[in-house]
């Protein structure tokens, strides 16, 4: 952890605070509800009293975790410290604070505007519930075996099972010591990358049904009505995206996922070496440089010129400096 001075002025915050809000963005993942459950579970195991919120529903996936069903949906503004975790814009919070801007942004993303009033930003860090596990012994807060659940399942996400380009050694004992307060490796890893709903795999079908390749991109889309025949709950793509990258000889992966509000979702998903999330901030998203996103006003053909010719700028470019 680089920024020790921040580190302990947050610490400060955290020890005046009475009433803390956590919260992180919309269409959470893992990392998102494993950072806000391990610091809210921490933060009230310490003697706090702490709001966990997100403007989205939590989806069912994640109620696997202890504690997910103190998170809700916003209903008050009464709290003196808030904390927005694992986001990288202010506007992907949603509704979730009531306030113009946050007390701490904690956070992972390259990307991040620094919009809190204060800022903690690692961008080479592989999850912010690893940023957490560090920060932990200087707030002097202990991990419980449900706090440690929370941070592996965040940490296990980011990484895909460890299998992101940013797992290092430091990665994998942090998460060694998770595993001794209690975190069970085995089954979080069953849960989070093995196990999927039969409404997933329909979603999919449907998907890979549609597959095209362009140069060196692969991409699909998936519909309104894709998603209501496969009666499939969710808004996002059921990590689709992670299936269309493990195929051999492309270099970028893109997801076009409709939107009810008349957007397009998109993910990215690059091989090591390509910074897609440089694509991502030109349409308002963000995210890493292997994993990005955004959401894009206009029709499903519209945004999939935008998108394909743009990332095919990125590809061609001789200016391109790979991220290290």
């Amino acid at each position: 952890m680089r920024n020790k001075s921040i580190v302990r002025e947050i610490g400060k915050k955290l020890e005046e605070a009475n009433n803390i809000l956590i919260t992180s963005h919309i269409r959470p993942d893992w990392d998102a509800v494993g950072s806000v459950l391990g610091l809210g579970l921490a933060l009230q195991e310490n003697g706090k009293k702490v709001q966990m919120v997100l403007a989205d529903r939590l989806p069912e996936k994640f109620q696997y975790l202890p504690g997910s069903e103190q998170i809700k949906t916003p209903d008050s503004n009464d709290y003196d410290l808030s904390i927005v975790l694992d986001c990288s814009d202010f506007l992907r919070v949603g509704d979730a604070l009531q306030e113009e801007q946050p007390d701490v942004n904690i956070d992972h993303h390259i990307t991040n505007l620094k919009f809190a009033r204060l800022n903690l930003v690692e961008p080479r860090s592989a999850a912010t519930s690893m940023m957490l596990t560090e920060c932990f012994p200087f707030w002097g807060l202990d991990i419980s075996q449900p706090v440690a659940t929370a941070l592996m399942s965040g940490i296990l996400g980011d990484t895909l099972g460890f299998r992101t380009s940013n797992t290092s050694p430091k990665v994998l004992r942090l998460c060694a010591s998770l595993m001794e307060k209690g975190a069970n490796l085995a089954k979080l890893y069953e849960f989070i990358l093995i196990q999927n709903s039969f409404e997933a795999a329909n979603y999919w079908g449907m998907g890979l049904q549609k597959i095209q390749r362009n140069g060196k991109i692969v991409w699909t889309t998936l519909t309104l009505e894709d998603r209501k025949k496969a009666l499939y709950p969710g808004n996002d793509d059921a990590d689709l995206i992670n299936i269309l990258s493990a195929i051999n000889h492309y270099e970028i992966a893109i997801v076009f996922i409709e939107q009810k509000t008349g957007r397009i979702k998109v993910s990215w998903r690059a091989k090591p070496g390509w910074n897609v999330a440089k694509v991502a901030l030109k349409f308002g998203g963000g995210g890493h440089p292997a994993a990005a996103g955004a959401e894009i006003a206009g029709t499903l053909e519209e945004v999939q010129q935008q998108v394909l010719q743009m990332t095919n700028e990125l590809l061609t470019s001789e200016n391109y400096s790979s991220y290290n």
